[in-house]
């Protein structure tokens, strides 16, 4: 089956759909290039789509005066249970720095956009929390998103199978950070 997949994506090129892939396909061997050409190929289409969707994401977060940082921590804040977090626990599921995720709660709480409350349980800890403000923001984001006259228009459509199309090749990858971990396995850990 995966062959017969395979086969019809390379009718597909053979059509001239994208002639970058053909080009490398083509030359691969002919460079004395070694196995297949599928994982560059994978790689630098993933890179391409990423540069695009930032791009267009970008244009969507500056009308709304937003960083793509402030935008991922809102939304990952309005996601969670209570919609607040720690730091570090903001840190982990968004992949970045701590020093990165401490900036850019500074702009957002600056913004009125979040706030810090301390640890109910342990000093030592800082809870960022979204306001009603900061919510509103996520959802003029989320909405602008699928605006059809939007930067990302031309994947109408197309965000949930974008999704499921790479959900298999990241879940392989070992991407699987929850939102709430423990959450709703008796636990009892909160968010935050």
């Amino acid at each position: 089956m995966q062959t017969e997949a395979r086969r019809g994506v390379e009718d597909e090129m053979d059509d001239g759909v994208d002639p970058l892939v053909m080009g490398v396909r083509d030359r691969w061997e002919g460079q004395g290039l070694l196995g297949d050409p599928w994982p560059f190929l994978a790689i630098c289409s993933v890179g391409r789509l990423n540069q695009l969707l930032k791009k267009a994401l970008d244009v969507e977060l500056k009308r709304l005066d937003l960083s793509q940082t402030g935008w991922f921590l809102l939304t990952t804040l309005a996601l969670t249970v209570h919609g607040r977090a720690r730091l570090s626990t903001l840190g982990r599921i968004l992949m970045m720095h701590p020093t990165t995720v401490k900036l850019t709660v500074d702009q957002l709480e600056a913004a009125g956009l979040v706030g810090r409350t301390p640890h109910p349980r342990d000093r030592r800890a800082t809870l960022v929390e979204i306001t009603a403000t900061g919510r509103q923001r996520a959802n003029e984001v989320s909405l602008a998103l699928e605006a059809p006259g939007g930067a990302l228009a031309a994947f109408d459509g197309m965000h949930r199978e974008l999704f499921e199309a790479l959900q298999p090749a990241r879940l392989a990858a070992g991407d699987v950070e929850l939102l709430n971990p423990g959450g709703g396995r008796g636990r009892g850990r909160r968010a935050g």
